[in-house]
């Protein structure tokens, strides 16, 4: 039978890395009735349809809560849920919105599954699906669907790394600890190369400074890459950064391409900048025309959005 309206897709309740604002955005473009709602603004990221400016105690912000998902049930046909996190508590949440014949998806980003046990993850089940964003993710929740995140590459103009000696390298960590940043700080003195550390600026301040960039370091522990990595290749900069191997298989077979991401770990890491040190700009910009082929291929919004309609019309009520 036809659809007599927009489908109604509401991402809630938190805007982790801009992943939910980008996907509305671009689920508008499909003729989508997409929103997105979260409990608080964050700084970086502050983006949202609406915030429920979460305060007090618990019974408080319990009772936002309730009102939100009150206000939000008749005009909703999928809840996409976001960062392990619904609007009230899971064991309440999944049972009214089969009562309610709504539809949902719990969307996982890295960190809210990294190292959690199967016991941990077990609420999300109760959705009608689970996405995660890499193969590498998959090691925590093996029967998610497999959706990479993706950025509005219309809004992102690659600069290729400058035709100078000495590279600038740029990391930004969320957190130093997680992101082994006193491996890259050393690598960068060994070598005498300029570090610029990017830190708690807001998202245009800092896409601003990956643009001046020539090397970026990413990560080196978590396994795999996120947000940050993915506009560096946009921008059509080298990223070095650490990566399991059999995600990185699985990402090729799946795309047919090669993953041009350069692997380190926090022991190779020196040896490995070195050896693009001397080899010099028209090294980087070969690794930088492959990266932004790369996101285009993978990493594209519109393509992610898609498969988003796609997963979502597939969804049982």
């Amino acid at each position: 039978m036809p659809r007599t309206r927009p489908l109604r897709v509401v991402h809630c309740p938190v805007n982790t890395a801009g992943v939910p604002w980008v996907n509305v955005q671009a689920l508008r473009r499909r003729g989508i009735d997409a929103s997105l709602v979260v409990f608080n603004r964050y700084a970086l990221h502050p983006e949202a349809d609406r915030s429920l400016d979460l305060r007090g105690g618990f019974v408080r912000r319990q009772a936002t809560q309730w009102r939100a998902l009150a206000s939000l049930l008749p005009r909703t046909d999928v809840f996409h849920f976001m960062f392990g996190l619904t609007l009230v508590p899971q064991s309440l949440q999944y049972p009214i919105l089969r009562a309610f014949r709504k539809r949902s998806v719990m969307h996982y980003l890295g960190s809210d599954i990294r190292g959690r046990t199967r016991e941990q993850l077990a609420a999300g089940k109760k959705a009608g699906a689970e996405i995660v964003g890499s193969w590498d993710a998959t090691r925590w929740v093996p029967e998610a669907t497999v959706i990479p995140p993706g950025i509005d590459l219309s809004a992102i103009t690659p600069v290729p790394p400058r035709d100078r000696k000495r590279p600038l390298v740029v990391h930004a960590p969320s957190s130093r600890k997680r992101k082994g940043t006193e491996h890259v700080v050393a690598a960068c003195e060994a070598l005498g190369v300029e570090l610029r550390i990017v830190e708690g600026l807001p998202h245009d301040e800092a896409l601003a400074l990956y643009r001046e960039a020539d090397l970026v370091v990413d990560q080196l522990n978590a396994g795999w890459y996120g947000v940050l990595a993915i506009e560096c290749l946009a921008l059509g900069k080298p990223v070095l950064t650490y990566l399991h191997d059999e995600p990185r298989v699985r990402t090729e077979e799946a795309y047919g391409l090669e993953v041009p991401l350069v692997g380190v770990t926090a022991d190779t890491l020196q040896a490995r900048l070195g050896e693009l040190v001397d080899a010099g700009p028209a090294e980087w910009r070969r690794i930088g025309e492959a990266s932004r082929a790369y996101v285009e291929r993978v990493h594209d919004i519109e393509r992610v959005a898609d498969t988003l309609v796609e997963l979502y019309e597939g969804l049982d009520r």
